[in-house]
């Protein structure tokens, strides 16, 4: 993918995909299905990318990204509290140390109208990472405005 050659490395990664897991090469498994998830979340076939990202899960329940790529999914499909859902599993799996992450979910939590829960979140993210773009003007002041309303 790195070469511009998309098609042939998801061949390569269906191949990899329909081999029988063993726990030895378990971390390369987990490579693949991300990587052909992400390739078929970028063509829109998210039903394809779901199935690889439960299958991850199935094997690694503490996968912080398939976690994210589920969230990345259920926002896409405006299913945005079981978007939070995802991304509070990813939040928690990754230390609570990723400022995207947290971005994305305080996102999701403002859209699923659970403000205070989105701003609890830009608090933790800000004090980590003050200067964090767009999180204070696009989240918490919403957030704050959608409460008093």
């Amino acid at each position: 993918m790195m070469m511009k050659q998309t098609p042939r490395a998801r061949n390569q990664l269906k191949r990899i995909v329909r081999m029988n897991w063993v726990a030895p090469d378990a971390e390369e498994y987990e490579k693949s299905w991300l990587l052909l998830a992400d390739v078929y979340i970028q063509s829109g076939k998210y039903d394809m990318a779901t199935e690889l990202l439960k299958k991850c899960l199935q094997h690694n329940k503490s996968c912080c990204k398939a976690y994210e790529y589920m969230g990345f999914i259920m926002e896409k499909e405006q299913s945005y509290k079981d978007a939070s859902t995802n991304y509070e599993h990813a939040w928690k799996f990754s230390n609570k140390s990723s400022p995207t992450i947290g971005y994305k979910l305080a996102f999701n939590y403002m859209k699923a109208r659970r403000y205070v829960d989105a701003i609890d979140i830009c608090h933790l993210v800000l004090a980590d990472n003050p200067n964090y773009p767009r999180m204070r003007k696009d989240i918490l002041d919403k957030a704050r405005n959608s409460l008093r309303a």
